[in-house]
């Protein structure tokens, strides 16, 4: 929290210069209804330059990097425990373009990127509630949003007008925003300079659509997974198993490939507690 202090005595000075700054949450996330006690917790970043903003998983970009690596050394030999303890629950990214109001959402659906623009904006109630965190006093403000009711304490001295997640557009940055029934939460940890904003890997085209299109697949590919893969593996995309390697398609062993559909269906029964409820 000292090095957060110092850092924000210093922003407003910084952003008159268009230097960019990393937003450090803590993210906690209680995916599954059914076990209160499933309760996941890592870091995501909010990338802030001029009138952009790029939120999205550490982790991810861990794994970004590591793959970055790999194509340019052309070696594959991942450490398959390292992998591992880099899968992210914050499984998208969301840019903000904090000029225009427009919020583009980013995440896959089985191998394909799909990206959507937030059709529903945010009406934020300002509240004269008070709350100090850190050395910084922080004002309430409430909404609903996505089928949740939220709670956003912002920094009334702060001149960005920008979040985690969707959430943006209160007169300061969101320093702690969580649901009212307490199975999310965003908490401002740490900030610091970089030199530039990050561009998370999308790996691949983007397919754009619209948000409610982005559900239906989404919805779908949850009640049947194998039946997206099976797909992909005809079109070549890849799928359960297969990987593509020097322009082909590597034969898909059936043990694996059943190993990891159940363990997918499994991580989707688990996962009944989105962010987004509606």
């Amino acid at each position: 929290m000292k090095n957060l202090v110092l850092f924000l005595l210093g922003l407003s000075a910084q952003l008159c210069f268009g230097q960019a700054n990393r937003f450090i949450y803590q993210v906690t996330m209680k995916p599954d209804s059914a076990n209160p006690n499933d309760v996941r917790t890592e870091n995501a970043y909010l990338d802030v330059s001029g009138q952009k903003s790029v939120f999205y998983s550490e982790k991810s970009m861990k794994r970004d990097s590591i793959f970055s690596r790999a194509r340019q050394t052309g070696s594959f030999n991942f450490d398959r425990n390292q992998m591992q303890s880099l899968r992210s629950s914050i499984d998208y990214t969301i840019e903000k373009d904090l000029k225009t109001g427009v919020k583009t959402f980013k995440s896959r659906i089985g191998r394909d990127q799909y990206s959507y623009e937030e059709d529903r904006a945010i009406d934020w109630k300002i509240t004269p509630e008070t709350l100090k965190i850190g050395d910084y006093k922080t004002q309430k403000a409430e909404a609903e949003f996505a089928g949740r009711k939220w709670y956003a304490w912002f920094i009334t001295d702060m001149p960005i007008q920008d979040g985690p997640y969707k959430f943006s557009g209160l007169p300061g940055l969101i320093a702690k925003v969580e649901d009212a029934a307490g199975d999310y939460s965003f908490d401002l940890k740490e900030a610091k300079k970089i030199a530039e904003i990050q561009n998370p890997d999308s790996r691949g085209t983007v397919i754009k659509v619209k948000r409610k299109d982005y559900e239906k697949q989404n919805e779908a590919f949850r009640k049947d997974p194998a039946s997206f893969f099976a797909a992909q593996m005809s079109s070549g995309r890849g799928g359960f198993g297969g990987e593509t390697r020097g322009g082909g398609m590597r034969t898909p062993d059936p043990n694996r490939r059943k190993q990891m559909e159940e363990r997918l269906k499994e991580e989707i029964r688990k996962s009944n507690n989105p962010i987004e409820l509606k």
